[in-house]
């Protein structure tokens, strides 16, 4: 699935302009060129099989940007498996493409108008859901959070990441980067694209969050640098 389906692996890409007139070399893992366009359709292929394997006829899930609500309705339709997204109202007026998207491939998207009507209230829906359909549904998460096992198996599936960037870096270069950076926001994808890196002392893993309107403000997405 994860060759034929999704597309992997992956390409690695020089940025050669990006990088002109400096001694840096900078490489894109190109996630963004996985069937779904990101790297969530990683990680929910392996838990619609998984739910599947467990005898789950129904996927709950939650969304924000709608990412993972799409990649998530990929996989529902290519394994035959309902699919119910949560999705902030917020959320489905910005982000109706992605919406259109869930629903062109048979996923029913449920709007949240609670609270603040964004992911988090969304998520708050999906395990409501999920603690009255456990016995046929599976809530497949999205993020690298929540309780055991949801970050390990988040991890493991998106381990891959890292483990093709590992090969294909020293096939390249035949040495480990200097610098592995990764964007963090659930932290499935820098938890994937770390993953393969963390036992080698010589390589510096850097996460990037988002500052919004500024770290000394309450308006920012960087809580791991900066939450209280």
């Amino acid at each position: 699935l994860l060759q034929e389906y999704a597309g992997r692996p992956t390409a690695l890409t020089l940025t050669r302009n990006l990088t002109k007139g400096t001694k840096t070399k900078l490489y894109l893992k190109r996630e963004d060129l996985l069937h779904g366009g990101a790297h969530k359709t990683n990680q929910v292929l392996g838990q619609a099989l998984l739910a599947k394997r467990m005898g789950k006829h129904e996927i709950i899930a939650e969304t924000g940007a709608g990412q993972h609500g799409v990649a998530t309705a990929l996989a529902c339709a290519l394994l035959g498996l309902k699919c119910r997204v949560y999705m902030g109202a917020k959320d489905v007026e910005r982000q109706s493409p992605n919406v259109f998207r869930m629903k062109l491939m048979g996923a029913e998207v449920i709007p949240v108008h609670s609270g603040s009507a964004t992911l988090k209230d969304a998520c708050n829906e999906a395990l409501r859901d999920w603690s009255g359909s456990y016995e046929d549904a599976h809530y497949l998460l999205g993020t690298a959070a929540g309780p055991h096992p949801f970050p390990t198996i988040v991890r493991e599936f998106q381990r891959m990441i890292g483990e093709e960037t590992k090969n294909q870096i020293l096939a390249r270069e035949g040495r480990l980067p200097d610098a592995v950076i990764a964007c963090v926001g659930g932290g499935s994808n820098a938890i994937g694209m770390f993953a393969d890196f963390i036992e080698e002392e010589s390589v510096r893993l850097i996460g990037v969050e988002p500052a919004g309107k500024g770290i000394d403000t309450d308006q920012h997405g960087a809580p791991l640098k900066h939450g209280k």
